[in-house]
């Protein structure tokens, strides 16, 4: 304590210079944002049509035909030998391990990072890895925070605050969802709401916003016409949906760490593991649509898919195709040790049974008056909600 009652690691907290370095941070996580979605893109013109371009594609109409089953495999075989000779924190999807970094290594993330992160999601996501790009960005975002506050000396304290900006500004610059960025550092990186945090996070999610709209424009990343609550008594329908979406997130959580164990016993390198986890999702991308529906996609982030879902384009039927073989091919993928986001996936998965959910309702009670989008959009919350326990940043 210094002599005016307060804590010295509080009074040597300069708000001034961290606000002035979080808006640096939302200039540099924004052009992050870009640079990386840009790179998956370049990926998935590469290997699945052989051209040149950044714009992310579909490898379902790849002129490779059944030679895709093999390209998530020889993605995640480059991963490993990244984890192996570069750094083992490229494999993950990226909340982890900035969390760790916050809560066991004094907001320390290693400069390597900042690089081999982003160039490995890019290579897992453009090579038909069932991910999005947020958690990537988020780590990348937070490591280039963390390496700013320990090029000018800060305090562990600052280099927290500023580990988060970026982590924020990395969220905020992919769906130029400021207050939502926001929210979800405070929850899941630094566990406190307090002036001297909440302002840096402001000023660069804000900033990283403005450079969402700069590069991609002022449009939401999903389409979503806005949604009517319908009969009053859809309010207990989402009640059931909440507790469905709520054992969908333990089911997926309790999932994951079987398949993550279920990896660990196999007798073979832990580094080959993400290259097995490859051949699965290469072999249900490939299978799933010709065998069921032509349009039915789980490789990559799938942004389209999921706006798809929500305005309510899909059957019953193909919603619980795309539920259960998009968890498939995720549990798979992110339990071999590859690198990856989740929240575009959880996304799916959740808008998916929001949407089976309703359409199961319009056709058992045909005159109650339901709307899947407020379903779909409510199942995404709820199941991101139930998974991260994000439950503010998930409204």
């Amino acid at each position: 304590m210094n002599g005016n009652g307060l804590s010295s690691s509080h009074s040597s907290f300069s708000i001034v210079k961290v606000g002035l370095l979080a808006a640096i941070i939302g200039i540099i996580g924004g052009v992050a944002a870009e640079g990386l979605h840009r790179l998956i893109g370049l990926v998935t013109n590469l290997v699945f049509y052989q051209r040149f371009g950044t714009h992310i594609e579909s490898p379902l109409e790849s002129p490779l035909g059944v030679g895709i089953i093999f390209i998530p495999a020889i993605g995640g075989l480059m991963i490993g030998l990244i984890a192996k000779y570069g750094t083992p924190l490229v494999r993950g999807h990226g909340i982890p391990e900035a969390m760790e970094a916050i809560l066991l290594k004094r907001s320390k993330i290693p400069p390597r990072v900042a690089l081999l992160k982003p160039l490995s999601a890019a290579i897992s996501i453009g090579s038909g890895g069932p991910f999005g790009a947020e958690g990537p960005i988020i780590q990348t975002g937070g490591a280039l925070g963390s390496l700013l506050g320990q090029a000018v000396h800060m305090t562990v304290a600052e280099r927290k605050v500023l580990l988060a900006c970026g982590a924020a500004a990395g969220l905020s610059a992919t769906f130029g969802t400021p207050v939502a960025a926001v929210i979800f550092a405070i929850e899941l990186l630094l566990f406190e709401f307090r002036t001297r945090s909440f302002i840096p996070l402001v000023i660069a999610s804000t900033i990283a916003a403005e450079m969402h709209i700069v590069f991609i424009g002022p449009e939401p990343v999903f389409a979503v016409p806005a949604g009517e609550f319908g009969d009053p008594l859809n309010l207990l329908f989402f009640l059931v949906l909440g507790l469905l979406c709520g054992g969908t997130a333990i089911v997926l959580t309790r999932s994951l760490h079987w398949v993550e164990d279920g990896f660990h016993r196999l007798p073979i390198n832990h580094y080959l593991f993400p290259a097995v986890g490859g051949l699965f999702v290469g072999a249900v991308g490939y299978a799933v649509p010709r065998l069921t529906y032509h349009g039915l996609d789980v490789f990559g982030p799938g942004y389209t898919v999921i706006e798809n879902t929500v305005t309510g384009q899909y059957a019953l039927d193909f919603l619980l195709i795309l539920l259960f073989s998009k968890a498939a091919v995720w549990l798979v993928a992110l339990g071999s040790g590859t690198s990856g986001g989740t929240l575009a996936p959880i996304f799916m998965i959740g808008a998916a049974l929001g949407a089976a959910f309703g359409l199961t309702l319009k056709k058992t009670f045909p005159d109650l008056d339901v709307s899947t989008t407020s379903f779909a959009l409510a199942g995404m919350a709820a199941v991101f909600g139930g998974s991260t326990r994000a439950t503010f940043a998930s409204i």
